[in-house]
Parts: C-alpha cells; structure tokens; sequence
C-alpha cells in the first residue's frame, strides 16, 4: 500500500485528477491524506469535496482555515466573502450530506505506523505529539456535535489568545488550538501566535519565525506534514514537510509519497502538476 499526502486544494479539482492519475493511484490499495482546505477561491470546491468523499476510507483530510469557513459560511455565522467561491457547495443539493461529513473529519491525524502527523498549519512548539491530541480531540467533539457546533463558531473567530497555557479554560482553549493548526505560520519570539505575517520566511521581520524554527519544539523528531503556507511553497526540513505550492494561485499542485521514508522528510519522493491560470 503507497500512502501519499497533497497540498491544499482550494477547489481545484483536475490538478488532484492528474496527480492521482500520474501515481496510479488505486483507492482499493493506496491511500491519500490531504493537508485541509479543499475548498474556497478555486473553481471547483463543489467536486473536490464530493471526490474526497467519495473516496471513503482511502483518504484522511484534515480541516483546515477555509473548511471551517464554510461550514462557519454555513451554519450563518459567517457571510461568503467577495473571493470566496463556496456558493456551489452550499446551494448543492447534498449540500447537507457534505457539510456533515466535513465537519466530521478530524484537525489532526497521527499514524504510528509510518510515524507521520498530518495537519493543515503546524504545531505550537510547547506541544508534544500527545498533547497536540489530547487538544485536537476537544475541538473535534464540538465540532462533530450538531447542537454544539454553531455555539464553537460564534466565538470560533479571533486572534486571542495568542499564547498556549494549559490553564486556558473553555472557548478560549478551544480557539487557541485552531488557531494554531489551522492559521498559525509565525511565532513572536516568547512563542506567541502572530498572524500579521504570510510571506516567506526569508522576508519575515526579525522579531519572527516561523513556527517549524523555534528552538525547543516539543514535538521535534515526529515529522509533520502540512499546507497552508502558499509562499512557503514545497519545501522539506529536518522533521516536516510542507506541501502547499500555490495551486490556487496559478502555481503547482504537490503530491508527496510517504511510506517507505521512515518518517524522514528527505526520502519523500513528490511529484507536481501546474495549475490552470
């Protein structure tokens, strides 16, 4: 079995088509984890959802900023954006059936068998990989709860806290983690979340670095894969692997294999589509 992780989709459906299609990808035999954000801004949320739905048990996604978002966009709390492309998947007519099953999937996902983590944005250095579960799975029991889930999103949205405690209590706990899997790029200095910034590293002011950098991260030594980060592009470290190349934005599409690496990045072989202008 080949296990095979891509990039954020963002409503680009033929990429994904022509990257599975290039592996020769068989659902009864392989398996595909997405970093999160399969839809918004491209021209086909729509189908990228119902793919991966349909795809059952052989793919794993992750949630990511503009998943919530939808289902945010959804439930009222939210209004579509003048970029956002989501009015497909809410006039759907299984629209019902698919915002379930979104909001059903988990922020992260961890295999001990291959000893990757997979989720959309990163970690926070003080979290250790049992930590990052324990958190994740408070967030997922809100969100996978119909008559708790519009209450998380009414206070889902803001920038506060910025630092992790594990005294924070209630929403604020809980908008703490999403935050940081789902939007996190920079840390200040003392590690707190910085949002300010999302061009790559090499540009980020000095007083920031992006999260993978920061010296004594818990969870260092358990690779990692994610997206979220366009100008961050494809790009491979010591412990994690990033995968959003920029599909969306008339860039490429990265499809990464996994298994056979023993969870070191290095080993990964990709491969890569252009993206429609």
């Amino acid at each position: 079995m080949a296990l095979y992780a891509v990039g954020d989709l963002q409503g680009c459906l033929d990429p994904l088509d022509r990257l599975l299609e290039q592996v020769r990808f068989d659902p009864a035999e392989d398996h595909l984890w997405l970093v999160g954000d399969l839809v918004n801004r491209g021209p086909d949320s729509l189908g990228c959802l119902r793919r991966v739905m349909d795809l059952g048990d052989a793919a794993t996604t992750v949630l990511g900023n503009h998943d919530l978002h939808l289902l945010a966009t959804a439930q009222g709390v939210r209004t579509p954006g003048g970029k956002d492309t989501l009015r497909p998947v809410l006039d759907a007519p299984d629209a019902a059936d698919l915002l379930d099953w979104l909001a059903q999937r988990p922020l992260l996902h961890r295999d001990t068998a291959s000893g990757w983590t997979l989720v959309h944005a990163g970690l926070p250095p003080a979290w250790d990989p049992e930590t990052a579960a324990r958190e994740t799975r408070r967030v997922e029991a809100e969100l996978r709860d119909p008559a708790r889930r519009h209450a998380l999103f009414e206070v889902m949205y803001g920038d506060e806290p910025s630092h992790w405690s594990p005294d924070l209590e209630g929403y604020e706990r809980l908008r703490y983690t999403i935050n940081a899997c789902t939007r996190m790029r920079y840390l200040t200095a003392d590690g707190g979340l910085e949002f300010a910034g999302n061009g790559p590293p090499e540009e980020a002011p000095s007083d920031l670095r992006p999260w993978f950098r920061m010296p004594g991260r818990a969870a260092a030594g358990h690779p990692i894969v994610f997206g979220h980060w366009a100008a961050l592009g494809h790009r491979v470290g010591a412990d994690w692997l990033a995968l959003d190349s920029g599909c969306v934005w008339g860039n490429c599409m990265t499809l990464a294999r996994l298994d056979h690496t023993d969870g070191d990045p290095a080993r990964v072989t990709t491969w890569q589509t252009p993206c429609p202008a």
